[in-house]
């Protein structure tokens, strides 16, 4: 299908930024969740909490934005693909707040501090799992007949799901783990630096099983990623990755502090932009277009201009709350 820069591609890119703000965002503060149980009860637990304590909240806005933004302006794409994969839709929304009431409680209510911690990493857990489920099954195709979801109930639990989903639960470790090696010092610092190595290995790992399977889903993919003259373009994304991975265990060796966190999201952006090489132009693989799901020509131009005007705002607010943190934290609570 031709590209074509029109309102419904528009809003493709702004749903997409939406998406990958989120995974960016709330990416590291459910890896320190993922990472609860190898961080020792105490002073280094309570100092990787604090370090998300000022913007873990604001970070889920960015899912809704992508939810609610998907709703809008793809209404087709957002009743398939939530009928396709409502299972673990729903198990990530239960989890993302079983995992937020135990963020609260466990300042709250310190005679069952254990049990909370023990409820935010299983939150923090089952959301990621099932986020990289919903990819994976999204990925893999779903059945659409007469604009509607053609398949059944667990189309979704396949082999391929399940490894994205494991790879996303390491992918979103390594970065809890580089971001507390850019936020605290000491004894956690020095934990994080050896977990960000192995879990750099099993990102690495996971990232190349993903992309050998992927090209085997469906002809269209294989065709997109090495059909003449694409590969010139889609081989560097690749070539980035290498560069960015030895750039990343580099700064772990030489024990820096920022760069592994930068390297970190570094990957994240260039495994995105190879979801974006192997679903664009579809918004539901592999029948429904962006153009296909879109919501009516006067829709799209009434929200744009609402758009425009919320996302630089909610860019704004985001960047001053990073900003006042900024800097090592502490293990004294937020009340």
């Amino acid at each position: 299908m031709p590209f074509a820069l029109d309102l419904p591609v528009i809003f493709a890119f702004i749903i997409a930024f939406a998406i990958y703000a989120y995974v960016m965002m709330d990416g590291f503060d459910l890896g320190i969740g993922i990472l609860f149980p190898m961080i020792p009860a105490g002073r280094e637990r309570d100092t990787a909490m604090n370090s998300i304590a000022p913007v873990w909240d604001g970070n889920e806005t960015w899912l809704v934005l992508g939810g609610g933004g998907l709703l809008a302006a793809f209404p087709l794409a957002y009743g398939v693909i939530f009928s396709a994969l409502y299972a673990p839709i729903i198990a990530m929304l239960l989890a993302l707040v079983f995992r937020g009431v135990a963020f609260e409680f466990r300042w709250r209510d310190p005679a069952h501090r254990a049990y909370w911690d023990v409820a935010f990493n299983l939150g923090s857990v089952v959301a990621t799992l099932a986020q990289g489920i919903i990819l994976g099954g999204l990925l893999q195709g779903i059945a659409v007949r007469d604009r509607g979801y053609a398949g059944g109930w667990f189309d979704w639990l396949t082999p391929f799901s399940l490894l994205v989903g494991v790879s996303l639960v390491f992918g979103y470790g390594l970065l809890g783990a580089t971001w507390l090696i850019m936020k605290s010092e000491g004894t956690l610092q020095e934990r994080c630096y050896r977990l960000a190595f192995r879990l750099g290995i099993a990102v690495i790992v996971a990232m190349a099983a993903v992309s050998a399977w992927t090209p085997f889903l469906r002809d269209a993919y294989w065709l997109r990623w090495f059909a003449w003259p694409q590969i010139l373009f889609t081989a560097q994304v690749p070539l980035l990755v290498v560069i960015a991975s030895v750039t990343f265990f580099v700064s772990l060796r030489r024990q820096h502090h920022y760069t592994p966190f930068l390297m970190a999201l570094s990957l994240f952006t260039l495994g995105l932009a190879g979801l974006g090489v192997s679903l664009f132009p579809y918004v539901v693989p592999p029948s429904v277009s962006i153009w296909d799901a879109a919501a009516p020509t006067v829709s799209l131009k009434f929200m744009l201009p609402g758009v425009l005007v919320m996302v630089p705002i909610i860019l704004a607010y985001t960047a001053y709350s990073y900003w006042v943190f900024r800097g090592k934290t502490g293990h004294e609570g937020y009340h």
